[in-house]
């Protein structure tokens, strides 16, 4: 049998809940709990509510709705099609940035080549595609060390910091920058290091030294507090 099909084919009996059967005569026997109920203490299956064992994914198996690995991809179709709007783009983008709130999700953008179009998008002309994809960015590597190293390895910290500290940004657009370059290096020394690095480079001095240990909570808080100060000067 066919494993989805095997797999409802165990949640349908494991939630029936039968409550009588037909005797011989044709009479009905109560056969779920005592006649008396002073006499039982026990839930009846009814009042427990049904078990569950089926997952979105079996779901989708079993009824053809397309998986989120599959929305997934679709979303960053749209967001990067030259001839879907704006509307569409930030719908789309919407949509993205709640599915990568699942760690399976954020991890499944490496084999799925997702992040390559995502990062291309922070430097889009359009700055509120922009602020969706550093929004996405630091959705993707919060608390999540696999999705650190992958943006990483794809070059993002630089695009990032340049977002974050180039004074003619929307505001907006800076803030989400921030707040993914602050998912991207806590507990994460690399990332830490590389946007130390891009500070300097733009001689940007966030009064931490030249290392800034990535576990260190409250300093990488003042750093962010730091960037954020410029971002109030400039407006």
């Amino acid at each position: 049998m066919d494993k989805n099909l095997n797999n409802l084919l165990r949640w349908s009996i494991e939630n029936s809940t039968p409550s009588s059967t037909n005797g011989a005569n044709g009479t009905t026997a109560v056969t779920s709990a005592s006649a008396d109920s002073n006499t039982s203490s026990a839930p009846s299956a009814a009042t427990q509510g049904p078990r569950s064992d089926l997952n979105p994914e079996l779901l989708q198996a079993l009824f053809g709705g397309p998986s989120e690995a599959e929305l997934m991809k679709a979303a960053m179709e749209v967001i990067t099609d030259p001839s879907a709007d704006l509307e569409n783009k930030l719908i789309a983008f919407d949509n993205f940035e709640q599915l990568i709130e699942s760690l399976d999700n954020a991890n499944n953008m490496e084999p799925l080549a997702l992040w390559s179009p995502l990062l291309s998008m922070l430097s889009h002309e359009e700055h509120e595609l922009r602020r969706y994809a550093a929004w996405c960015v630091g959705t993707a590597v919060q608390n999540n060390v696999r999705s650190q190293e992958r943006l990483l390895a794809m070059g993002g910290i630089p695009s990032l910091v340049g977002l974050a500290t180039r004074k003619e940004e929307h505001e907006a657009v800076r803030r989400k920058a921030i707040y993914a370059l602050s998912s991207a290096v806590r507990n994460y020394q690399p990332a830490m290091d590389a946007a130390a690095e891009e500070l300097r480079k733009g001689g940007l001095d966030h009064g931490k030294g030249d290392k800034v240990d990535a576990s260190d909570m409250d300093a990488i808080d003042d750093i962010m507090e730091w960037l954020k100060r410029m971002v109030k000067e400039s407006v």
